[in-house]
């Protein structure tokens, strides 16, 4: 999963014309520490979508921004539009993750 160090660079990524999901979360968080002990097997099932993560903390605003009020949040982004947003309280298992990225992209 590769790291979005900028604003600008996340705007560039999310007006891909396929799909991409980006993960927010923060190093503070335990909720995004559990996600990140099952993500990789995630990832695996739905390689064929790029993958990024953006630190709350790191990139000020962009939470605030597209609505994410928890985190860990997975959305779903594709030419320059949110597509799907799941929020915290249902990202705590890959089997809930992995329900919505399949409806959400087949």
């Amino acid at each position: 999963m590769e790291a979005i160090q900028t604003e600008a660079q996340f705007k560039d990524i999310i007006q891909s014309d396929k799909p991409v999901i980006i993960k927010f979360y923060a190093n503070w968080c335990p909720d995004c520490k559990r996600m990140d002990m099952f993500i990789d097997d995630v990832m695996k099932e739905f390689n064929n979508y790029s993958w990024y993560e953006v630190n709350t903390d790191e990139i000020e605003g962009i939470a605030a921004t597209y609505e994410v009020m928890g985190i860990p949040s997975i959305l779903i982004f594709q030419n320059g539009e949110k597509k799907a947003h799941q929020h915290s309280a249902y990202t705590k298992t890959p089997e809930s993750v992995i329900d919505f990225l399949h409806q959400q992209l087949g």
